[in-house]
């Protein structure tokens, strides 16, 4: 059974950099075929596709968030992070990682996922 678990900073200050850790349980990032993503839910609205870190290490992005996403891995916590700058009050959102196959947005593991406050 994977398991995926979010980890990082409720509350970010506007312009601030955010920072959330996936730490994975139960399966490798490595491992071929599968895609290790990031998503989203603002209050009200629907889930957002962030990006995505590939088992080969490739990188993709939701095309309006990549001039501010960054999605790194240490292989060898088997953990992969997101990174998101110049955060604005927009980006209140619930934050989760989760695990596709085959394709970065064919989700079938998700986190509880984590709630990000972003206010001064």
């Amino acid at each position: 059974q994977v398991q995926l678990q979010e980890s990082g900073p409720g509350l970010v200050k506007p312009s601030q950099t955010l920072s959330l850790t996936c730490t994975v349980s139960g399966g490798s990032i490595t491992t071929s075929g599968y895609y290790w993503s990031w998503i989203r839910q603002p209050p009200g609205k629907g889930l957002e596709w962030m990006g995505a870190i590939a088992f080969s290490g490739s990188t993709y992005y939701k095309t309006s968030l990549k001039s501010r996403t960054s999605i790194s891995r240490d292989t060898s916590k088997n953990q992969f992070t997101l990174q998101l700058s110049s955060m604005t009050p927009e980006d209140t959102a619930v934050y989760y990682c989760v695990r596709g196959l085959g394709t970065p947005t064919n989700y079938d593991y998700r986190g509880q996922g984590t709630q990000v406050t972003v206010s001064s």
